[in-house]
């Protein structure tokens, strides 16, 4: 898999604590689900994101497990409140173990 920079949007990068921040993911990945096959008709193998974390400072804020249901080059959309200012981490892995991992800055006021 060519690994492509994820795209990141938050929707304030300055908040106050307790406001609540919307965060969209995008990542490239071909999902594979491993139901389809090739023209020579011979399975092609499964290959998808199964585990996407977010983490402020080390600590979890949201995460979940995709399943082969999930589409090519998956989006993600959260809310979250901020307790503090720091370094958003956002990881993915897929079936193969890489991870595509990229960060993001927040402030707190």
């Amino acid at each position: 898999m060519a690994e492509a920079k994820p795209r990141i949007r938050l929707d304030k990068k300055e908040v106050r604590k307790g406001e609540t921040v919307d965060v969209k993911t995008l990542v490239q990945h071909v999902m594979e689900t491993g139901f389809r096959k090739d023209a020579s008709g011979n399975p092609i193998p499964r290959m998808i994101i199964n585990t996407f974390t977010c983490e402020l400072n080390g600590k979890f804020v949201f995460g979940c497990n995709l399943e082969s249901a999930v589409s090519a080059n998956p989006f993600i959309e959260f809310k979250f409140k901020p307790q503090e200012s720091g370094t958003l981490k956002f990881t993915w892995i897929d079936d193969e173990g890489v991870r595509i991992e990229a960060t993001e800055t927040i402030t707190v006021t």
